[in-house]
């Protein structure tokens, strides 16, 4: 697992199975499982997950099959983004209808966590989590994956709470185009190692 304790707690917008959505959380946690993980109740085990790792109160879990321990970094101004990249099922998520709708399986997963040094009001963060998006998004087509990114990626996007909230997260905003960079990197690289871990 990693894990990111916060203290004092952060804003966060994340997308995450466990503790998504825009709140006050105390800590992320990105758990590995296994490719062929199928619990129903993902919550459930994210929670004892986080009971293991110490972790209480309000806080973000996240699941991934990709090694946790080849996670990436990047970073660009005081913004800093991880992620873990998994790549053995890319998906377009525009994809036909044939390609039908079933729960995503966790064989791979593309989780990202990005850290901001400033507030965002609550459309800027959601728009900042777009923008991390779009970055991975990015970083994917220009390493050659067929896909978009996979059936069950993650962002969580993490800010102070207190001091004046800026009005934009876009990536030619002030916050977001170095979230934009940061999360490039970050994915960029994970993606190189996910190849490098492919039979």
């Amino acid at each position: 697992m990693l894990v990111w304790r916060l203290d004092p707690p952060a804003r966060v917008c994340a997308s995450g199975p466990l503790g998504g959505g825009i709140g006050a959380r105390r800590w992320v946690l990105n758990a590995q499982v296994a490719p062929d993980f199928d619990d129903v109740d993902v919550g459930a085990h994210l929670r004892r997950c986080a009971t293991a790792a110490g972790c209480d109160g309000p806080g973000v879990g996240l699941l991934t099959a990709a090694p946790v321990t080849e996670r990436t970094v990047g970073a660009d101004d005081a913004v800093v983004a991880y992620a873990t990249v998994g790549l053995r099922r890319p998906t377009w998520a525009s994809a036909p209808a044939s390609a039908g709708v079933s729960r995503p399986v966790l064989a791979g997963t593309i989780n990202v966590v990005a850290f901001l040094p400033a507030p965002l009001v609550d459309a800027a963060l959601v728009n900042a989590v777009m923008t991390a998006t779009e970055a991975k998004t990015q970083a994917l087509v220009e390493a050659g994956v067929a896909g978009t990114g996979t059936a069950s990626d993650a962002v969580c996007v993490l800010t102070p709470r207190d001091g004046p909230a800026q009005a934009f997260g876009g990536p030619r905003s002030a916050l977001g185009a170095p979230l934009a960079r940061a999360v490039h990197a970050a994915v960029r690289d994970g993606a190189r190692r996910a190849a490098r871990r492919a039979p």
